[in-house]
C-alpha cells in the first residue's frame, strides 16, 4: 500500500473503533487507566492535527499506534522530570522466545505490575503480548530495532513472570479524613437525589469533563450535567478508589449493581472546582484497579 492522505471522517471512525485498544496500551504504559485516557486524548488530538496538516499515511492503524506510543513516552518523560528520576539504559539484543504462556501472563497482569518494567520493556510486552502485534509491527510503532525489541520483550516477560510468583499487593488505600468527608457528602446528596444541594457545592468557575463526550465550563453550564443525572433513574454512587486515587464509583442497583463508571472530583476548600466523569468510556473500567470502600 502506498502512502496516501485519507478522509477525515474515515480517520475519526477509525479512532472510535481503535480507542479501547489504544487505551489498553496507554493505561499499561502509564500504570493508570486515568492517565491512560489522558494519553489517548492527546493522541487523538495529535492524529487529527497531523491529518489536517496533510500527513501521508501508508498503514493507518500502525500510524495511530505510533502517535499513541509517542504520546505515552512524552507523558512518562514529563512524569519522570516531575519525580526527578533518571532514565534507564537500553537493552542488549538476545534471541526471541515462544510467547504463548507469556501472552496469557501479560494479559492478566495488573497495571501496577507493568510499572515495575522499564518503559522499553513495557512497550514491547504490551504491543506484542497484550495487543498481538508482530515483532516487525512493534518495531514500526516504537522505532526500535528488531534486536532491541527482542531484548526488551525477553526481559519484560521474565520480570512479569517473577512478579506473578509473588503474592499480590492487596493493600487497601486509605482516604484522608477531610477528603472522605467531602466525598461522602457529595455521594450522600447524589443518592438522595438532592441535586440542588450538589449545585450549591460547585464553584462558579467549575469545569466538568464528561470524558469522550463534552466539556462544560462554569456553574451555569455545569448545571446541565446534573440535570442529565436527575433524569436517569436507578443510578447510585459509592465511594472507592481507582488506581489508588480517591474516586466516586457509579453503579446501578436496579441491574447487577456492578460499577459502570467513575467520577473524579477536585476541591478548593469546600467547593467542587473540577469533575471528570468516566461513565461513557467503559474500556477505562476494564483496565482500572477498582476498589469500593465499605460504608
Amino acid at each position: 500500500m502506498s502512502a496516501a492522505k485519507f478522509d477525515r471522517a474515515e480517520l475519526e471512525s477509525m479512532l472510535v473503533g481503535l480507542r479501547p485498544k489504544l487505551h489498553r496500551y496507554a493505561a499499561r504504559m502509564a500504570g493508570s487507566a486515568i492517565e491512560g485516557e489522558d494519553i489517548v486524548q492527546e493522541a487523538v488530538v495529535k492524529a487529527l492535527a497531523a491529518h489536517d496538516a496533510g500527513a501521508l499515511v501508508e498503514r493507518p492503524e500502525q500510524w495511530l499506534f505510533r502517535i499513541a506510543h509517542n504520546a505515552a513516552q512524552d507523558h512518562l518523560r514529563r512524569r519522570q522530570r516531575e519525580r526527578s528520576r533518571t532514565s534507564e539504559a537500553d537493552m542488549t539484543a538476545i534471541a526471541d522466545l515462544s510467547a504463548s504462556a507469556e501472552t496469557r501472563l501479560a494479559t492478566a497482569a495488573s497495571l501496577r505490575s507493568f510499572m515495575r518494567l522499564t518503559p522499553t520493556q513495557r512497550s514491547a510486552v504490551i504491543l506484542t503480548d497484550v495487543l498481538g502485534l508482530s515483532l516487525s509491527e512493534t518495531c514500526e510503532v516504537t522505532g526500535a530495532t528488531l534486536a532491541a525489541v527482542k531484548a526488551a520483550l525477553h526481559r519484560g516477560r521474565a520480570e512479569l513472570k517473577a512478579l506473578a510468583a509473588l503474592a499480590g499487593d492487596m493493600t487497601v488505600p486509605k482516604l484522608d479524613p477531610e477528603e472522605e468527608r467531602r466525598l461522602r457528602r457529595y455521594v450522600d446528596l447524589f443518592n438522595a437525589r438532592d441535586f440542588d444541594a450538589i449545585r450549591r457545592l460547585i464553584a462558579e468557575d467549575v469545569q466538568v469533563d464528561v470524558v469522550n463526550r463534552t466539556r462544560l465550563n462554569g456553574k451555569k453550564e455545569a448545571s446541565t450535567y446534573f440535570g442529565n443525572y436527575e433524569r436517569i433513574s436507578g443510578w447510585a454512587l459509592l465511594l472507592g478508589f481507582v488506581d489508588g486515587r480517591p474516586a466516586i464509583l457509579i453503579r446501578n442497583p436496579q441491574a447487577d449493581n456492578a460499577v459502570r463508571g467513575f467520577v473524579l472530583i477536585d476541591w478548593r476548600r469546600e467547593e467542587v472546582v473540577r469533575i471528570r466523569d468516566f461513565r461513557h468510556v467503559p474500556y477505562c473500567l476494564e483496565n482500572a484497579d477498582i476498589r469500593p470502600i465499605a460504608v
